[in-house]
């Protein structure tokens, strides 16, 4: 196999969390292989993952942009987007935000059951 990495990547278990936009709940990860340019993450369902994401990694206490390189079964391969920060919001803002998406819903039917009754 043809090594194509500019940095070497050290062997690590690392829990991750995955954010992006148009995602209120982050997706868990494992990060098994990390290196200062991307890691190896393993999870559950790939088809979730967009082109682009924040990665979050608490054992660094930080978060990176990440660029999906390659993917295969339940693993993907990470290169980190220097220059660009993550979106990373405070999990009780996204708590707040779900909370009250949900309000609106619950608003919106009601506001149509009051209005089929007149």
């Amino acid at each position: 196999m043809l090594e194509r990495r500019q940095t070497v990547r050290t062997r690590v278990i690392y829990h991750g969390r995955i954010t992006y936009r148009k995602c209120l709940s982050p997706i868990d990860c494992v990060i098994r292989s990390f290196s200062d340019d991307g890691v190896k993450i393993e999870f559950d369902n790939l088809a979730l993952l967009p082109d682009e994401f924040d990665l979050f990694i608490a054992k660094k206490a930080r978060s990176f942009r990440a660029k999906l390189a390659w993917r295969s079964a339940n693993r993907a391969g990470l290169t980190f987007r220097p220059g660009i920060p993550a979106e990373i919001i405070p999990l009780d803002w996204a708590r707040r935000l779900r909370r009250s998406e949900q309000e609106r819903r619950a608003l919106k039917i009601k506001m149509a059951q009051l209005l089929t009754k007149n």
